[in-house]
């Protein structure tokens, strides 16, 4: 069965696989980007996740859980990264954050100032908030997805969503920020 086209190959399975790519490679590279702060991390966890398509894909039965299948799997493989570093890291948080805010987000397509002032709060705040905003605000999705996708109760994600809003709208109102002190290279 061809997981993208319902049972009816149209592509070669290369051309599928290319095409599974064009379709979703920047929705999984900004979720990635949000979830780890560093383009190469993203980049290597989004690689990653069309890596595992790639061997398990075919076992996606309905082509429009695609999207919903490669989020999830980026965020399992997240998770799995961030145990790794936490392991292996002498690295405090803090220095984290810092030198990964001192990078910016230049891949980011839309350069637009308030959008860059809503990335960088988003990763200022706690994870448990930021991965259910990130799917609500930038993905589109509903809770429901994103309950499915992170693995929570539908409640949870409701919670979460609220208070992660809660603090954004405090952090956007609360401590306004130019372009000139956090994007200039």
């Amino acid at each position: 069965m061809n997981p993208l086209h319902n049972g009816k190959p149209t592509f070669a399975p290369h051309e599928e696989f290319e095409d599974l790519v064009n379709r979703y490679y920047r929705d999984l590279y900004r979720f990635a980007i949000s979830l780890t702060r560093n383009e190469a991390d993203a980049a290597d966890l989004t690689q990653q996740t069309f890596f595992i398509w790639a061997n398990k894909g075919h076992q996606l039965r309905a082509a429009e859980n695609a999207k919903q299948w490669l989020l999830t799997t980026l965020y399992r493989e997240f998770l799995q990264l961030r145990r790794r570093q936490q392991r292996f890291s002498d690295e405090s948080a803090e220095s984290v954050i810092e030198r990964s805010s001192s990078n910016g987000n230049g891949a980011e397509p839309v350069s637009r100032t308030d959008v860059k002032t809503m990335l960088y709060y988003l990763n200022v705040i706690p994870e448990t908030f930021r991965a259910p905003l990130v799917l609500y605000f930038l993905e589109d999705l509903a809770y429901k997805e994103i309950a499915e996708i992170l693995e929570l109760p539908l409640g949870t994600v409701q919670s979460r969503i609220a208070r992660g809003k809660s603090q954004l709208f405090e952090l956007l109102n609360t401590s306004p920020l130019s372009s000139k002190e956090h994007y200039c290279g």
